[in-house]
């Protein structure tokens, strides 16, 4: 089957990416993660914020989806960390090799 999921996480730090996406590799919960430094603007608590965050994007099956949130949550600096999820798919080889890593 040619689908996966691709989850999006936003950090503190690359250090909490970096710790948190290992981990996530170590349980199989993640085939892969590509974290990058971005410049994010939000509202929280009624007030507008502009602060520098880390992203990850995971690669990942939909079996794995509610373990992976619990796992980052549990690990988590933020009160409410953003984890989204999209429906993806690939070519058959690298899909086959995302549902092959997270066994």
């Amino acid at each position: 089957m040619s689908e996966f999921l691709v989850i999006y996480v936003t950090y503190a730090s690359e250090e909490e990416a970096t710790k948190i996406c290992g981990s996530l590799l170590e349980q199989k919960l993640i085939a892969c993660a590509n974290i990058h430094h971005v410049q994010s603007m939000y509202t929280w608590e009624g007030k507008i914020n502009k602060e520098k965050e880390w992203v990850s994007i995971l690669k990942s099956t939909a079996a794995n989806w509610r373990a992976l949130q619990t796992h980052i949550q549990s690990l988590h600096s933020y009160d409410t960390p953003c984890i989204t999820k999209w429906s993806a798919t690939a070519n058959e080889k690298y899909a086959k090799w995302i549902n092959e890593s997270t066994k």
